[in-house]
């Protein structure tokens, strides 16, 4: 059902949105504690021959723990055939799944049958575990809707689920439930995404929900990444919350303002999601630098992140700046796309790795040649409080 925002006046006061601006840019620093190693050669074979493989997440239980399946665990990836140019694999996206045990991956194929989703092709999203059901639930982005005859950049939230039947490594679903609609763009917190803005880098977002469960009253939330809707510019990337109301088939996702506002800074946080670490809530985002404002200060392609005393917030840029963990200049586009998993371990994906100061414009061929399309090194991190590093490789 999708929802409305009919929460109550507490809620809405306790949603207030965080601003992350251009001053809290003038604490960012580059150092040890936050960048991420060159990627080396040998991390860049293709997890998959034949496909490229992007943002990807682990199939949870409702604490945020990996859930285990098999002896191992299940991961959800973006996927599409490896086509001349890579940057068309955003027109035929499918979700597939795959199931690491003991550090090696095996390929499960497309995780929905073939035209369940109402959708042109699938994005981004987040997947929960019951296992007193035995089911798996698939929140994710519907881009453009079947049928459409050229790729349009419409953009909504949807959910899906099935019971899983794990046979040894066999491992089968039954039980489908349609997809159906969860959130809807308000137009007042939330500019509605209809897919008429095409131009690079200023499309906008109503994509990449996240499932949340807050531990201290058993709570439901989803975090998206979206573009505010009354922006005084351009540059107005936001991340949404919407809080569940009911259970099962009767739920209801009703929309509360922004947690974090970046209005005149950034036009895209994508890929928000929360964790909760020693009583306190961490968010983090991707963004990379062309989202930037270009009339003022820009931080490197990299994983973002704020925390605060209570889901609502209202949160703090984590280090000041809200930089977490970046790629190094040396190769500023070598990964993207971060998820921060219960354990503090980081999952990403192998983008432009080993361009050593080549620009893509000016070497149009080293757009595919150097394109990874495979899951990147995972680190870790140490959070403690406001201040976050990496601590490991």
């Amino acid at each position: 059902m999708p929802l409305t925002a009919d929460i109550s006046h507490h809620k809405q006061q306790a949603a207030t949105p965080t601003a992350w601006h251009k001053g809290h840019l003038a604490d960012l620093a580059l150092s040890q504690d936050n960048l991420i190693p060159i990627i080396p050669v040998a991390a860049t074979t293709p997890l998959l021959p034949g496909y490229d493989l992007w943002d990807l997440w682990p199939v949870q239980c409702a604490d945020g723990t990996t859930a285990s399946f098999a002896g191992g665990t299940l991961w959800m990836i973006l996927s599409a055939p490896a086509l001349p140019n890579p940057d068309e694999r955003h027109g035929v996206a499918r979700i597939r799944l795959m199931l690491e045990a003991g550090g090696g991956w095996t390929d499960l194929g497309n995780f929905m049958p073939d035209g369940l989703c109402p959708g042109q092709r699938e994005w981004a999203g987040s997947a929960v575990y019951d296992p007193s059901t035995r089911r798996i639930t698939l929140y994710y982005t519907v881009a453009g809707r079947r049928g459409d005859t050229e790729v349009r950049f419409e953009q909504r939230l949807f959910e899906v689920s099935a019971v899983v039947q794990c046979d040894g490594r066999d491992i089968n679903f039954r039980d489908w439930r349609a997809p159906h609609e969860i959130i809807v763009s308000d137009g007042i917190s939330y500019m509605h995404v209809d897919g008429t803005e095409s131009v690079p880098g200023f499309i906008k977002g109503f994509r990449d929900p996240a499932h949340f469960c807050d531990p201290t009253d058993a709570c439901r939330y989803i975090v998206f990444t979206a573009s505010g809707a009354h922006a005084a510019s351009r540059y107005n990337g936001v991340i949404g919350i919407a809080m569940a109301s009911g259970s099962g088939d009767s739920t209801i996702w009703n929309t509360l303002p922004p947690l974090i506002d970046a209005d005149g800074l950034n036009n895209e946080l994508e890929r928000p999601h929360l964790i909760a670490h020693r009583g306190l809530y961490y968010l983090f985002w991707s963004t990379q630098r062309h989202m930037f404002a270009p009339d003022g200060p820009s931080g490197p392609t990299g994983l973002y992140g704020a925390v605060a005393d209570s889901v609502l917030g209202p949160y703090r840029p984590l280090n000041g700046s809200g930089l977490v963990a970046a790629n190094p200049d040396e190769e500023p586009r070598q990964s993207y796309s971060w998820w921060v998993c219960h354990d503090l371990s980081v999952v990403s994906f192998v983008d432009h790795w080993g361009l050593k100061g080549r620009a893509l414009g000016e070497h149009p061929e080293l757009n595919r040649a150097q394109f990874g399309g495979t899951p990147a090194p995972i680190f870790q991190l140490m959070l403690d409080g406001e201040r976050a590093k990496i601590v490991a490789i």
